[in-house]
């Protein structure tokens, strides 16, 4: 599938990405969050939940592992960073296959788990603060959602 590529200047520039992906986003869908501390992984969920109307403040589950906030549709948000066992049965798959989009930080520590078809985005910091994001689809839904989000007319 073809990758996609955004650079973003600001921490609300990052947001602002986020929240037009969500405008995409319906129940079931995956995305799989992946790139080194503080590249903007929670930033980036934070806009998404933005733009899927919710308004408790987002931050990063990991102690927890599993968050779960209530908007338009609900947001499943996970760090998966201190499971221990990546076959280790915490009910992944009942969040994937639910009736809100979930959110998976450091989630090739769970690949094996991961549904088939998802939206792996990279984060890496870039040059004067940037944030380059690398937007991996997988599955033709995913691959249609990256064409419409970077259509000319739908991202500036």
């Amino acid at each position: 599938m073809t990758p996609f590529e955004f650079v973003s200047a600001t921490p609300e520039q990052t947001q602002k990405f986020a929240k037009k992906l969500a405008s995409l986003l319906q129940p079931g869908d995956v995305i799989a969050l992946e790139g080194d501390l503080g590249a903007g992984k929670t930033t980036f969920t934070k806009g998404l939940a933005q733009g899927l109307g919710i308004t408790r403040n987002v931050n990063s589950p990991t102690f927890t592992i599993i968050k779960e906030y209530r908007g338009n549709l609900p947001l499943y948000h996970m760090d998966v960073y201190r499971v221990e066992d990546s076959y280790e049965d915490l009910g992944f798959e009942e969040y994937f296959e639910g009736n809100g989009v979930t959110v998976v930080e450091w989630a090739h520590l769970i690949e094996t788990q991961l549904p088939e078809n998802l939206l792996t985005i990279h984060l890496y910091h870039g040059e004067n603060g940037t944030r380059r994001m690398v937007l991996e689809p997988k599955g033709p839904r995913f691959e249609q959602i990256g064409k419409e989000l970077f259509n000319e007319d739908f991202i500036d």
